[in-house]
């Protein structure tokens, strides 16, 4: 056959010595021939799943069945019975257009049913074109843009060394990760790569499926790179296979396994499209025309691949028996290995009654009782240091929170987080602080990860205007419903000298869109809150604290806020809980203030002012949009009421306070970039004065100024 001869061809030409002469359990119990069957049974399916949907990417999913195949029938440990188990391994794809591979060796397993692989990429399916977050199903990450996935395992990992740390092997278990071509070429796979070997997670395995075939080029037209070397000199352990065998991929596991000093990168060459025929036997693989379109069209013959594969092709969708034995089989060891491992741990719990207790709370997502009054604020603080000290107080009454920095901790003021704990170093996960270094779309998809893995709270943060970095990771928060933190620093043009490179003017009112949309629980897709003095910053923490439905982000000043007027700011400024408020109300307003952050001070000058002309003005803060257009609509209209004159005042784009205007209304907003010099002469060259404002707003009043 002329696919067994391919395999054996690769086999003696990439196979290293190492790999060939440590043969171990698994490969000396392993019937190749049952795995390669196995593997086949999976090819089958996929090409059935393109062809019905006439879409998809059938390709590289067949070529990656092997590797799929030898972890889930041999080594992968999950508890068939309990899906969600904390302490089961994790696996991560990462090119998420080879979902056929998933959901296929996922419906060996019993996860899926043959009928919802027929629905594959159609309205309402559980089988998308690409994988959606369904951890009851085995699916533990949402994939399709490159590099994220893999990047989200390695933030599994952290979580699991952190877990490991305190609750010691009770908790431990192994991440597995699966990439391509692409995702190895994307940019993030740099600042993951580096991350993972800087902190020694041997508990990390992935498999770079090197197919070299791309969609519209070949892999060496791109990039000459040596990958290998790569990872080595990122400290990984590298090996080096016949990604199409299966006792090479089990011997490189089994090493991979053993590993406990870095983390492993196999490099498994592999055939796009293996098994593909034409109806004369002719050979389709290896074809780019395999990897973005059923294989029909590409040339193949669907009934002779099928035949070739060892399949039936008038029964295509058919489970093997032979392989239907194999996965029974698994279940079968899983749920003796699952059984050893919940008593080892139920020992441990017994010995261990606290700590037992304290990983439970945190599996169970329930926070401590906190006490937010207690937190020391300073008169007319920047938001950015009253979150360093709200930072401060949760870093030492929470103790499964993890935060992390781009290199900017002093600055974005995570430090006060930092101050309380230490940052992970290799070998050392007791602290709580990852330094990523300058690499916020890689901080922000490992934060993702950690997310993912349970038992952990995930923050991080950096400069706004960086959040362009993270726009790609921060939709991926939303899409998987994440309570990750998104810490932003640094708002608006007042950061002065710094320039228009780093002063955010669009930056709110982007990020702000996903206000504007729910996720697929039907929750606000993003929680947004830009406090306007240090009391709204705690409210605005406590909110992101209790927020499990969607991912917050919170954006914070550089300079000094006033605070606002009040009796008992604390007390008043927890009314941030809906959203926007009434700071300075008005019995009958002529006109309504609003604003978020720093410009609402700006707004009560310009009230005062207005009062001692005689003229009622309401002022408004606004810190979430999103969450202020969702509450009822009495409650809006008494906060805005929907006959008023309404004036809006940002430091960005007009259009971040759009949704909140109705009829007759006017925005003062900024529609240029920044510029540098100190942020005091930004005030006045763009027009953030009381003076300015007062009369922008008589104006708009038709009063005279």
């Amino acid at each position: 056959m002329k696919k067994r001869q391919t395999r054996l061809k690769m086999h003696s030409e990439f196979m290293t010595d190492h790999n060939s002469t440590n043969i171990h359990h698994k490969q000396q119990t392993m019937d190749a021939k049952l795995m390669n069957r196995a593997a086949d049974n999976i090819r089958v399916l996929i090409t059935q799943m393109v062809e019905k949907a006439k879409s998809g990417h059938p390709g590289g999913a067949m070529g990656g069945a092997d590797f799929a195949n030898v972890l889930f029938s041999k080594f992968l440990v999950y508890d068939p019975n309990d899906p969600t188990w904390i302490a089961r391994d994790r696996f991560f794809l990462d090119p998420g257009h080879m979902s056929p591979m998933l959901y296929s060796v996922l419906a060996l397993t019993g996860k899926f049913t043959v009928e919802e692989l027929q629905q594959f990429r159609q309205w309402g399916s559980v089988t998308p074109g690409h994988p959606e977050l369904d951890p009851e199903r085995g699916i533990e990450n949402t994939s399709g843009p490159l590099g994220q996935g893999h990047a989200m395992a390695v933030g599994a990992a952290i979580a699991e060394r952190f877990l490991a740390a305190r609750f010691g092997e009770a908790v431990e278990h192994k991440t597995y990760a699966f990439i391509s071509d692409g995702g190895i070429q994307e940019e993030v796979s740099q600042g993951a790569g580096r991350i993972a070997g800087t902190l020694g997670l041997h508990n990390l395995i992935m498999f770079y499926d090197s197919n070299k075939v791309q969609l519209s080029t070949m892999v060496d037209e791109v990039t000459d790179e040596d990958t290998a070397a790569k990872y080595r000199a990122w400290n990984w352990n590298v090996i080096e296979i016949d990604g199409s065998d299966p006792l090479a991929v089990a011997g490189a596991l089994e090493t991979a396994q053993r590993e406990k000093e870095k983390p492993t990168l196999i490099i498994g060459r592999t055939i796009m499209a293996h098994g593909a025929v034409a109806a004369d036997g002719s050979s389709l693989e290896g074809s780019i025309a395999t990897h973005g379109q059923p294989i029909s069209k590409a040339g193949a013959d669907l009934d002779a691949t099928v035949r070739h594969l060892g399949g039936n092709p008038d029964n295509t969708w058919a489970i093997w028996d032979d392989v239907k034995k194999l996965y029974a089989d698994r279940r079968e060891e899983l749920n003796e290995i699952v059984k050893a491992k919940r008593a080892a741990y139920d020992l441990w719990a017994k010995e261990n009654p606290a700590k037992a207790e304290e990983f439970k709370r945190f599996i169970d997502r329930k926070l401590p009782d906190l006490d937010w009054d207690a937190i020391q604020l300073k008169p007319n603080m920047a938001s950015r240091a009253a979150s360093a000290a709200v930072l401060s107080y949760l870093a030492e009454h929470i103790g499964n929170m993890i935060v992390s920095s781009a290199d900017l901790a002093n600055s974005d003021k995570t430090d006060g987080f930092l101050k309380k704990t230490h940052a992970f170093l290799r070998g050392d996960f007791s602290g709580a602080f990852l330094q990523a270094g300058v690499a916020e779309l890689t901080m922000a998809c490992l934060i993702n990860g950690i997310a993912l893995h349970g038992g952990v709270i995930g923050a991080c943060g950096t400069f706004f205007v960086f959040s362009d970095y993270m726009k790609p990771a921060i939709r991926m928060s939303a899409l998987m419903e994440l309570p990750v933190k998104y810490i932003y620093t640094h708002d608006a043009f007042r950061v002065g000298e710094d320039g228009p490179t780093h002063e955010p003017i669009e930056q709110e009112a982007q990020i702000r869109l996903l206000e504007q949309m729910e996720n697929f629980s039907g929750h606000q897709a993003a929680l947004v809150l830009r406090p306007a003095d240090a009391a709204e910053t705690v409210e605005a923490y406590r909110l992101a604290m209790n927020n499990w439905d969607s991912p917050t982000v919170l954006i914070f000043s550089r300079q000094d806020l006033e605070d606002l007027p009040g009796e008992n700011r604390r007390k008043e400024a927890r009314q941030a809980e809906k959203g926007g408020y009434v700071v300075i109300p008005a019995e009958k307003p002529q006109v309504v203030l609003v604003a978020n952050g720093s410009e609402v001070s700006l707004l009560c000058h310009a009230a005062e002012e207005l009062k001692k002309e005689g003229v009622e003005a309401q002022v408004v803060s606004v810190p979430s949009i999103g969450l202020f257009m969702r509450q009822p609509e009495n409650y809006r209209n008494q906060v805005i009421p929907e006959d008023a004159k309404v004036f809006g005042l940002t430091a960005g784009l007009p259009a971040a306070l759009r949704p909140l205007m109705r009829g007759d209304y006017e925005i003062y907003g900024l529609q240029r970039f920044g510029a540098s010099a100190p942020y005091k002469v930004l005030d006045d060259k763009f027009g953030y004065t009381t003076p300015n404002i007062l009369a922008k707003i008589k104006q708009f009043l038709g009063l005279s100024c």
